[in-house]
């Protein structure tokens, strides 16, 4: 479909083709409303059901059951009747739902009855010493290309971090024949004493047996060290990791691909472009939209479904996503025939289970939150850790603020990559906490687009006239 192809007004506009978006436009579309999903990426699954229609990884023991579990969803929603819009680039969201969306260098502006961002998670900035080096990239980004292009890491590869998809990854390039070298281990052992209240639920959820059994196939090929400080070495791309624990003597691994991760945060950006409220998730330490029981947001119309509205996992993901769409039905069709709300509330709370103790247990420690000396923290305009601490004590009291200080935040990536490091790092600094200093302002566009494509956007005949005089 092309930009031109898109109707002014949809019922309901899907932003987001992961689980939770897939789950929403096909309740919404078999309900009789007239819906429309937008994902930039070039197929369907979101980063959990990366390339679920077009993996070339065939063999499904390589990725698990879970991974293939999206393929039925997206085959209900391709069938649903709800248009799927693919490599569409949404960079605009008002409080009137108007949404902004590019594809294929082509601008349209539609508008939705109902709005449901569906945009997923990112992963947490992780920065640390030498992080910007080629050769150092994000677990999550290892992940993408292993199910999409069927890439396995080759040479000394090194995984540094914490929580589940670190475990994931490695035991999915070891099934897929790649080798690691070692598994640094950055969770702090401190983190037990939060976790071990929330141990009882966590053993009777799913989890519990999934996690273990990740825990035991890695451990038993890959050497797996406790670690309270990485940096990655070398001059022009990676050569070495240095690492160490708890001031003992530093000891350093030859690498060739460093593969980071310490959890993922909800992405944020365009719901807080649109305006909705946001709190500060103290457990999972990120910011989260502020929403009742049905994913509704501060403006009516807008919901926030999936990772976005707090990390919870893909199948948690898609039963928010099919909450959402009741609600959106509801309000738009009351008299259209739905499936039993409370069977997916159930669903919920049971996928949910045990979230507690993992939010706990793998909490990054403070020191890879809040970096400290000539660290870069924004990589997009080169400022460090020590730039930003600087500025707090000279009296900036905030990101936005931050941004005339040392223009960090205003690059390519418009803060995914350094936001909350920056807010934690003013916080700490002014003895603050992460609530009282907030987050960036973010205005459209969020994603980066073209003048060419906001040129292309049509103009009615009463503009046309006005422009012309």
């Amino acid at each position: 479909m092309n930009a031109a192809d898109l109707s002014p007004i949809y019922d309901l506009i899907v932003i987001g083709g992961g689980p939770a978006g897939l789950a929403a436009a096909s309740v919404a579309s078999r309900a009789g409303l007239s819906t429309v999903l937008l994902d930039e990426n070039p197929g369907i699954g979101g980063q959990i059901y990366r390339a679920i229609t077009t993996s070339p990884v065939t063999d499904r023991s390589i990725l698990g059951d879970d991974y293939w579990v999206g393929k039925a969803l997206a085959a209900e929603a391709r069938s649903s009747g709800a248009a799927i819009v693919v490599g569409a680039t949404v960079w605009s969201l008002d409080p009137h739902r108007i949404v902004g969306v590019s594809i294929a260098g082509q601008t349209r502006l539609i508008e939705g009855r109902r709005i449901i961002v569906a945009t997923g998670a990112l992963e947490r900035p992780f920065a640390i010493p030498g992080w910007t080096l080629p050769g150092v990239m994000t677990a999550g980004g290892a992940q993408t290309a292993l199910k999409a292009q069927g890439l396995v890491p080759s040479g000394r590869t090194v995984l540094a971090g914490t929580g589940p998809l670190l475990w994931l990854l490695a035991a999915q390039i070891l099934r897929a024949g790649g080798q690691i070298a070692a598994l640094l281990d950055t969770t702090p052992t401190r983190n037990w004493l939060l976790a071990l209240p929330h141990l009882p639920e966590f053993a009777l959820s799913p989890y519990f047996p999934k996690g273990l059994k990740l825990l035991r196939e890695v451990k038993a090929r890959v050497p797996v060290h406790k670690v309270d400080r990485i940096a990655a070495v070398g001059e022009g791309k990676l050569r070495e990791v240095a690492f160490g624990l708890d001031g003992g003597a530093e000891r350093r691994l030859p690498a060739d691909l460093l593969l980071l991760h310490q959890g993922v945060v909800p992405n944020v950006n365009l719901a807080l472009a649109a305006g909705l409220a946001h709190r500060w998730n103290a457990r999972q330490l990120c910011f989260e939209p502020v929403l009742d029981s049905d994913f509704g947001g501060s403006i009516a119309g807008i919901a926030v479904a999936g990772d976005g509205a707090g990390i919870a996992g893909g199948t948690a993901a898609a039963q928010r996503g099919r909450i959402a769409a009741m609600a959106a039905v509801r309000a738009l069709r009351p008299e259209a025939s739905l499936p039993d709300p409370q069977a997916a509330r159930q669903r919920l709370q049971r996928e949910e289970m045990g979230r507690a103790f993992l939010d706990w247990l793998n909490r990054p420690a403070d020191a890879f939150r809040r970096p400290d000396g000539d660290t870069l923290v924004c990589r997009c305009e080169e400022v460090t850790a020590r730039q930003v601490r600087e500025a707090a004590r000279l009296g900036c009291e905030g990101p936005n603020q931050m941004k005339a200080f040392l223009r960090c935040g205003m690059g390519p990536c418009q803060g995914r990559l350094c936001g909350l490091t920056v807010t934690e790092l003013i916080a700490e600094t002014r003895e603050s906490t992460p609530a009282e200093v907030g987050y960036y302002r973010l205005r459209p566009p969020v994603k980066p687009i073209t003048l060419a494509e906001l040129a292309s956007l049509p103009i009615s005949a009463a503009e046309r006239k006005a422009v012309e005089r």
